[in-house]
């Protein structure tokens, strides 16, 4: 097959994939496009203007399925499993690696050591989360080798080809990196970098490309060194994640140990593993998949956690909300016990530290953990305070203030969950009789909204009953 065709072929799937899993994006980038090749040769031309250019013999430990070069610290002799023939492995990856020399280009990157460092000291929250920072900064400290940024044409044949020089090839270390300036509207006019959304906010990226080896140092050295050299702003976050794994190993094709995302998500539902991705993601850490931890979640935190809650305050407010939340809004609610105090509070303070979650700390993990930890909290003050009791007694009114609790934290909780669950988030807030207007971040704080509860419905479950495989 033709290599563009292939790429359009995977290419369509990944676009295919971003629309089942309900992700949007301003700008599908490709490498292929025009606009990114004229973008990599001006920014060639303009390293190669400065003086940070230059070619020389290339020589090194070379793997041909990871395309990346190895220092003699990142190799170790090994036997092919099936034949027993010696040969040499990449310590990471465990790929061969066969002694290659050629002549190439090379970028200066060891002039860029102190200026590295001096960033990194500057903005100490550049690559999130920490413990990746500490070891970026301890190998640059330990010195930085300029960097082969072109392949022979006649071994490297998909790419940019150098200007000036058809016989080389951009390679990847450069040629990628530069798409995310393409959108930006780059080349720039002088002066007017930001116009179009540079510098990026935030960066998201795999572990691999953060760690300073020869093949894997793309977006926290590599990318900062290209910018410094030609002057322009760097993005002013870097957020690393690790990888998923199977049975502890990292998934890989060639194993089998792989989950197609499409059969996921038509077994499980598409918000189930929304849920599930993020609760589990591998942010610190790598996660291990297995789809029973999928259907634990489902039963453990969906449906009997946040459906359950629904069906239960709903069924025993008689699907009349509006009287608990008039009574609210009028101040008309019997005096507080302690435990209405602690949930209330656990409301009111509960969506500003979400928010940090999000925002200051970059943790969308540990947001989502702290919003089914709330629905958790509602749940157990819905049951001890059990508003059921109060109509054997003939004054539905001294369980206005649970029922309304209830709603509150279910709508708050909807509120919190959009970016993560947006279908049904959606559906939850409808049942409530939430307003179009009234689930913005602004309104999910305890007594902002008291317009809520009209026409309630009879509640369809939420999260019903997974169809599991025998």
């Amino acid at each position: 097959m033709d290599t563009q065709a292939f790429c359009d072929m995977n290419c369509n799937t990944f676009k295919d994939l971003a629309k089942a899993a309900n992700l949007s994006h301003d700008h599908f980038i490709r490498t292929t496009d025009t606009a990114h090749k004229d973008a990599v040769r001006y920014f060639w031309e303009m390293l190669q203007h400065r003086g940070y250019i230059y070619t020389k013999k290339h020589e090194g430990w070379y793997s041909v399925s990871d395309e990346a070069f190895y220092p003699k610290s990142q190799v170790q002799p090994s036997l092919d499993p099936a034949t027993g023939r010696k040969l040499m492995v990449s310590v990471e990856t465990g790929k061969e690696v066969e002694w290659s020399s050629e002549t190439n280009y090379h970028f200066r990157l060891s002039a860029f050591k102190d200026r590295l460092l001096q960033f990194y000291e500057k903005n100490p929250n550049f690559v999130r989360p920490k413990h990746h920072m500490d070891a970026l900064v301890k190998s640059v400290r330990e010195g930085l080798q300029d960097l082969s940024i072109s392949r022979p044409a006649e071994r490297l044949t998909w790419g940019v080809r150098v200007p000036g020089d058809e016989s080389q090839t951009i390679y990847v270390w450069l040629d990628a990196l530069v798409n995310y300036l393409t959108k930006a509207g780059y080349p720039f006019t002088p002066g007017k970098e930001s116009e179009m959304g540079w510098p990026a906010d935030i960066h998201v990226v795999g572990k691999d490309i953060v760690r300073h080896t020869q093949s894997h140092s793309f977006h926290c050295v590599y990318w900062p060194a290209f910018l410094m050299a030609l002057d322009l702003p760097l993005p002013r976050t870097v957020l690393v994640h690790g990888h998923w794994t199977m049975n502890q190993a990292k998934m890989s094709k060639s194993t089998g140990n792989v989950v197609n995302p499409f059969f996921a998500i038509d077994r499980f539902g598409l918000d189930s593993m929304r849920f599930f991705l993020m609760l589990q993601g591998p942010q610190d850490n790598d996660s291990d998949y297995d789809n029973s931890y999928v259907v634990r979640d489902y039963r453990t935190h969906l449906q009997r956690g946040l459906g359950n809650l629904t069906s239960r305050t709903l069924g025993v407010a008689k699907l009349q909300l509006r009287p608990c939340i008039e009574a609210a809004a009028n101040g008309t609610l019997v005096k507080p016990q302690p435990s209405d105090l602690e949930i209330e509070a656990c409301l009111r303070s509960r969506p500003k530290s979400v928010r940090k979650s999000m925002d200051a700390n970059l943790d969308p993990k540990r947001a989502l953990e702290k919003i089914a930890k709330l629905v958790q909290l509602v749940q157990y003050y819905f049951h001890i305070s059990a508003p059921w009791d109060h109509d054997t007694t003939g004054d539905p009114s001294q369980g206005y203030r649970c029922i309304y609790n209830a709603c509150e934290g279910l709508r708050i909780a909807g509120i919190l969950l959009q970016p993560f669950m947006p279908q049904k988030s959606t559906e939850l807030l409808d049942l409530l009789g939430v307003g179009a207007s009234a689930r913005g971040f602004s309104s999910a704080s305890y007594g902002a909204d008291f317009d809520y509860g009209h026409d309630v419905k009879r509640n369809k479950h939420l999260f019903r009953q997974l169809l599991m495989e025998k």
